[in-house]
């Protein structure tokens, strides 16, 4: 077993970053459950109409549109665990970085002293389960901190625009 995701007593993995909280994979199995029912309404219709969507075509046609929900359906199951056990976020002095993904993992790093804005946003269903996301943009590209509890949330975003204020004021 890899050892780089275990977690210590002050919620740190070996290499410093901190994860999600387990509510944050309630939050993304709910997104992924609307997905799914979305998915499984339009891949209805298209069985109830079959013979007018594919006419000449219906049994290749069926059966590609079946393959392709099961394959979907397989990642709404699988991806929210996978994403929450790979999820990891650090803050510094210098930078804020993020490592995330499910099939491929990505590194986003944002330098505190590029950062322009900062936003919190909660929709409604991270809402429910008391989350936030924190959007940092740079000259560069974004950076997102998501399924955060909401208060950290909000003291990340504090502390980003504390730190901000405090090397423009240094540049004066």
């Amino acid at each position: 077993m890899n050892k780089d995701f275990d977690v210590d007593e002050d919620g740190l993995t070996v290499d410093g970053y901190h994860v999600l909280e387990p509510v944050s994979k309630k939050a993304m199995y709910l997104r992924n459950g609307i997905v799914f029912v979305f998915l499984a309404v339009i891949v209805a219709v298209i069985v109830a109409f079959r013979q007018d969507i594919f006419v000449e075509y219906v049994d290749a046609g069926m059966i590609s549109t079946l393959i392709v929900f099961v394959l979907i359906s397989a990642y709404l199951i699988a991806a929210p665990t996978v994403y929450y056990r790979r999820y990891r976020y650090r803050m510094d002095d210098d930078k804020v970085e993020v490592r995330k993904g499910i099939i491929t993992i990505t590194h986003d790093m944002a330098p505190i002293e590029r950062v322009h804005q900062v936003k919190v946003s909660r929709g409604p269903i991270s809402r429910r389960y008391g989350l936030a996301h924190v959007l940092i943009t740079t000259a560069g590209g974004t950076v997102s901190l998501n399924y955060l509890r909401e208060d950290l949330a909000d003291s990340i975003a504090t502390k980003l625009n504390e730190k901000i204020i405090e090397m423009l004021k240094k540049r004066d």
